[in-house]
């Protein structure tokens, strides 16, 4: 929004330039299914110019829940050393709705560009989530690609009136995070500043250089503007592909609506219509579900005759498989993630190789994701202050290139071979933390599997 972006550089900040948020708003465009600019078109028919809308096979919304879905589904674990600490970030992260929210925010993520995870302390011990989109990010300072101050903004309504609040996390000269709350009204893109509601501070220190944010974006380069510290949409290289795949979709449809059977039959046959002049004069309608009427020829064979269209189908279906074969390699998945069959897209479920597309760019994007789900359980531990001295491991999913039982089958006759500890085998696969896993299992004895 110009109007905070303008507050903001008021104060003195550094800003992204505002023609990004233009960006953000196609990839959103795109992600809702239909883009007024391309979806939407005028076309001639003999007489007049009618509005059409092209169908649309939103696969922008598909390709950004795919990756949200094979980056951070319901297998991926988040696993602390110390047992009462996992305990305690397990129960913010439930009591804040995070296996829902953060795919729902991933998936965002993927088609915007990019996401946050803001923490705050809610009364004395409760620590609250929240999860916002790209559009309501404003990096303030960033180094090294890293965002190190940034403003988080949100709208709500208050009665009739527009408000919008705004977050800004901010350092001092020690490196020690500030967060400053405003609200404003919102009126024609002008913000006028009310006062706060009762209970929230205008400034908090937070006495910790521990930000309370974390970005997730894509783990691929900004090639739209390198200087610019905020991630890309996934499909932000491949609109001319989508467009592509749903000018031959809207094809596909049409050959279907235009190629049903026709019946011409002779004005002297037909039920002529009055026009608005007071003409009466039979026209095509490519609405018509059967019949159309023709001028009768004078001395000719008039006769009602039946038309059987030709139906292009097969070539329209071969059309929208390579349309999709593109589009997935253009946005990291390989070129078979998708098909087209029996006029739907349906997804690829068989077990992918590691050395692949689709898996070596999953590997790349949880390098960033693990970064963000490390940096939050840090900040949720500062904000409770829970110590010190345990490490954060997350485990994600692995069962696109491999069977779960096959692996789980594999560890345990490592555990039989002395090749795995079971108190390993049992921090991968129950989840445990290292101390609890080893009081589980006794060192002496042999490693029957009926013990794990």
């Amino acid at each position: 929004m110009k109007a905070v972006t303008q507050y903001l550089k008021n104060r003195g900040f550094s800003c992204v330039d505002d023609s990004w948020y233009s960006r953000i708003q196609l990839w959103q465009s795109w992600y809702h299914g239909k883009v007024p600019a391309f979806h939407c078109y005028r076309q001639y028919n003999g007489r007049r110019k009618v509005a059409r809308t092209r169908k649309t096979l939103g696969m922008a919304k598909t390709i950004s829940e795919d990756w949200a879905n094979l980056a951070l589904n319901e297998k991926v674990d988040i696993v602390i050393s110390k047992a009462t600490v996992n305990k305690r970030i397990h129960e913010v992260l439930e009591n804040n709705n995070f296996r829902v929210r953060a795919n729902q925010l991933l998936e965002l993520a993927f088609a915007l560009g990019e996401g946050a995870f803001v923490e705050y302390l809610e009364g004395d011990s409760r620590v609250r989530i929240d999860y916002l989109r790209a559009g309501l990010i404003y990096p303030l300072a960033w180094e090294n690609g890293e965002v190190l101050d940034c403003a988080f903004a949100s709208e709500r309504v208050a009665g009739k009136e527009k408000q919008l609040t705004l977050t800004i996390h901010h350092r001092d000269e020690h490196g020690f995070y500030i967060l400053e709350n405003h609200l404003f009204r919102e009126n024609g893109g002008i913000l006028t500043e009310l006062e706060l509601p009762a209970g929230v501070e205008a400034e908090v220190a937070t006495g910790s250089t521990v930000p309370l944010f974390q970005l997730i974006r894509p783990n691929i380069v900004n090639n739209a503007d390198l200087s610019c510290p905020m991630g890309i949409s996934v499909f932000a290289n491949a609109i001319d592909q989508l467009e592509g795949v749903d000018l031959v979709y809207d094809s596909y449809q049409n050959e279907f609506r235009l190629g049903r059977k026709r019946i011409t039959v002779p004005t002297t046959m037909a039920r002529m219509m009055m026009e608005e002049d007071g003409s009466a004069a039979p026209v095509f309608d490519d609405n018509d579900t059967e019949f159309y009427a023709i001028p009768a020829i004078e001395g000719g064979e008039n006769k009602i005759v039946e038309h059987n269209m030709e139906l292009r189908h097969e070539a329209h279906e071969a059309a929208i498989k390579s349309g999709l074969a593109l589009l997935s390699y253009k946005c990291g998945m390989g070129d078979d993630r998708y098909s087209f069959d029996h006029g739907q897209v349906k997804t690829a479920k068989e077990v992918v190789s590691d050395k692949s597309d689709l898996f070596q760019n999953l590997k790349k994007h949880e390098l960033l994701l693990e970064r963000a789900l490390v940096g939050l359980v840090q900040a949720i531990v500062s904000l409770l202050k829970l110590g010190t001295g345990f490490e954060t491991v997350v485990n994600f999913d692995d069962s696109i290139i491999e069977d779960a039982d096959s692996t789980r089958q594999r560890d345990l006759q490592e555990v039989r071979d002395g090749i795995m500890k079971k108190w390993e085998f049992r921090v991968k696969w129950y989840g445990e933390d290292a101390d609890a896993a080893k009081a589980m299992c006794p060192e002496n004895g042999p490693p029957e599997p009926d013990e794990l």
